[in-house]
């Protein structure tokens, strides 16, 4: 293994575009091959106390045989893992089997619908009354019970060799999930579940949307047994990606959104081209206990769109909930092409929190963060309680909306922000924080992120200390080649 000296090749000062298009759209180009080595080149250290795999979930494949997708959404998801054992680190990638996979590689060619537009090839003749989608298992990825899973939130898991990434096939929970039963893309882990006698416990959930939603959670404990699940429903059409936790509650940010089912039947549209943002109706957050069975409570606070929560948590008899809220839903058009998005049009992500008040069935919003930002994660043990830092991607410039290329640390309690950019031709991916094994304070660990290197075409494994992003990564290691942008990832000490 080279171990090279750090080099700061990414830092450059504010500047009114920190990122040039081409550079960025390079980021979105397929990555079709599959790979098993050992990461030799490497600049800095990587710690040797940083033992485990990091997990990252995301669309391999942008085209099929030269026919584009429509949007990066629809692309099948690869798995890559980065195992780190005894300062060094080994990166392998599979692409996940899925029947659809194999079907279309074989074909060579599209033969599904995409959620977010992708069509068949012959216009909406071919597609009017399909209703078949791919299960593309390509936004998460989490080791549990034994299980490593690969999610997609439409449809039931994709089990998978935690050593080889080999697919093992469609996994259903030991029969708990009915064929094409959906499971959220968004797991929850609750570190130490009162009800469960202090274990830690994987709660998620499943959404059958119509003209009321049926919201279903599971909570399952480490062995992967199911404790318990429930079903409540709630009024109106829901399209909810994401959820936070509390020792007592499950919260959900219904949207405002409709969805116009016409098109997409017709072939017109995909499912996802038919969500309209609704701006003169409130965001209804739903708040379902966790372990009674007391009613479902719902206020409403200002029309917004919600992908992502950081966390949520209950002091003062009040709950707080931190998330990415956007001003309107970023809606997919038709015949259009996402590597040519319009940055300025279109309103950035800012961190919000959200206090609600049972009692007198009251929200209160404040802005935590202006800077544009996504994919917000927190120390694992602080998941569902109150906590202090908070780690994030973040765009360079701290106004406007632009790509990630920075990855942002933020003390919740005084405002602090650490900034760490890989700017100009760096383009960042979700953080993952490691707490760091005989670690006391909240922050001492590793934040993990794989930032594309559009000066070479090439993915990086960047490693900074979660103490203090000013002194720049930890270590970087550079892969062979490139990851297309990924989705979401986690953390196991487990070595594969």
């Amino acid at each position: 293994m080279q171990n090279l000296p750090i080099k700061e090749r990414f830092s450059v000062p504010v500047s009114s575009v920190p990122y040039e298009r081409n550079d960025w759209k390079k980021g979105y180009l397929s990555q079709p091959n599959e790979y098993d080595y050992w990461i030799d080149e490497v600049e800095g250290e990587i710690p040797s106390s940083l033992q485990g795999t990091l997990f990252r979930n995301g669309p391999g494949l942008l085209e099929v045989n030269g026919q584009r997708i429509h949007h990066p959404f629809d692309g099948d998801g690869m798995i890559c893992a980065i195992a780190f054992d005894n300062g060094r680190a080994h990166f392998r990638n599979r692409f996940i089997r899925t029947e659809g996979y194999l079907k279309e590689q074989q074909a060579g060619k599209i033969l599904y619908r995409g959620v977010f537009g992708t069509q068949k090839p012959g216009g909406w003749l071919a597609n009017a009354f399909d209703f078949q989608l791919k299960n593309i298992a390509n936004t998460n990825i989490i080791y549990w019970g034994g299980k490593l899973l690969a999610l997609w939130e439409a449809a039931e898991p994709h089990r998978l060799d935690p050593k080889t990434l080999g697919t093992l096939g469609k996994d259903h929970l030991d029969g708990l999930l009915e064929e094409g039963n959906a499971f959220a893309a968004h797991p929850r882990i609750d570190p130490n579940c009162e009800q469960d006698d202090g274990s830690p416990v994987l709660v998620n959930f499943a959404i059958k949307p119509g003209l009321s939603t049926t919201i279903t959670i599971y909570e399952f404990d480490p062995q992967g047994k199911l404790l318990h699940s429930q079903d409540r429903s709630v009024p109106g059409f829901a399209f909810i990606h994401d959820f936070a936790i509390t020792p007592n509650y499950c919260l959900f940010f219904q949207n405002p959104v409709s969805f116009n089912p016409i098109p997409f039947a017709l072939g017109l549209r995909g499912a996802g081209e038919c969500v309209k943002f609704e701006p003169k109706k409130p965001t209804r957050i739903l708040v379902i206990p966790r372990n009674s069975k007391e009613p479902v409570q719902i206020l409403e606070t200002q029309s917004g769109f919600v992908f992502h929560h950081a966390n949520a948590f209950e002091q003062d008899d009040k709950i707080y909930i931190d998330s990415i809220c956007y001003e309107s839903f970023p809606e997919v058009e038709a015949n259009s092409d996402f590597r040519e998005v319009d940055f300025d049009a279109i309103a950035p992500g800012q961190l919000w929190r959200f206090t609600l008040n049972l009692n007198d069935k009251t929200v209160q919003r404040r802005l935590l963060e202006e800077r544009c930002c996504e994919f917000p994660y927190v120390h694992p043990n602080h998941v569902g309680h109150p906590y202090r830092y908070l780690f994030m991607g973040a765009a360079h410039n701290p106004t406007g909306n632009a790509p990630l290329q920075a990855l942002l640390k933020l003390d919740a309690v005084t405002g602090e922000q650490q900034l760490w950019s890989a700017a100009p031709q760096g383009y960042v991916s979700e953080p993952i924080f490691v707490p760091r094994p005989d670690g006391t304070e909240e922050d001492d660990g590793w934040v993990l992120s794989l930032v594309y290197d559009a000066s070479r075409h090439r993915s990086d494994v960047v490693i900074l200390d979660g103490r203090d992003f000013n002194r720049g990564p930890v270590a970087r290691l550079h892969l062979k080649h490139h990851v297309p942008y990924g989705l979401h990832g986690s953390w196991t000490p487990n070595v594969f």
